[in-house]
């Protein structure tokens, strides 16, 4: 996962590590926005809506890892520390809200990024390291695919028949074998048979 984010991100700057971008900062705005899936309001019913939940938490984990990397550190040393950093760590057993406002306060107070809190965020929202990895993959093939398609000049059409373009790729992730070898190339094809037949017509 790690290479796979350091393609993205060396697609949108290829000095990108020595530009020292607040990656902290997308990362807590987008707590914000998995709150707000999950619901929070107590004066009017909401439903907690866990796909999409998943999904914040997939980008928020594209912002962390980004984070972490630094100019003297291979992708391998990094790896190393994150599983030091998961294996040490001790559950919280927090809730989805409480997991992400812990989140969220150690990016603002330490403009870092804390794998092992993202950790306790994975566990409350009912996801596993393969679901992480899987979800993850499809983030990555879509971000990819948008950047393909206009993303940056602004060209790239997001709502495809009604539907924005990351559940689409839930759906599309759902259909596949996440376990094959070409799995990211699966998703890449299908992302873009979709978006030819539904956004483009």
């Amino acid at each position: 996962m790690l290479t796979m984010q350091d393609n993205m991100n060396t697609r949108v700057h290829p000095q990108w590590i020595e530009q020292h971008f607040e990656w902290y900062r997308a990362a807590w705005i987008e707590c914000g926005e998995l709150i707000d899936h999950y619901g929070f309001k107590w004066w009017k019913k909401q439903q907690p809506d866990l796909e999409q939940v998943r999904l914040e938490a997939i980008d928020i984990w594209h912002f962390g890892m980004s984070a972490l990397f630094a100019e003297d550190k291979s992708i391998e040393t990094l790896a190393a520390e994150i599983e030091a950093d998961i294996r040490g760590h001790q559950p919280s057993g927090d809730g989805v809200r409480e997991a992400t406002e812990a989140l969220a306060l150690n990016c603002l107070e330490t403009k870092g990024f804390s794998v092992g809190l993202f950790w306790d965020l994975m566990l409350a929202s009912g996801l596993d390291f393969d679901g992480l990895y899987a979800a993850y993959v499809g983030k990555n093939v879509l971000n990819f695919f948008r950047q393909d398609h206009g993303y940056k000049d602004g060209s790239y059409i997001k709502n495809w028949s009604g539907k924005e373009d990351n559940e689409h790729l839930v759906e599309i992730v759902d259909s596949l074998d996440k376990g094959a070898e070409d799995f990211a190339k699966q998703v890449y094809s299908a992302l873009e048979k979709r978006y030819r037949e539904l956004a483009l017509d």
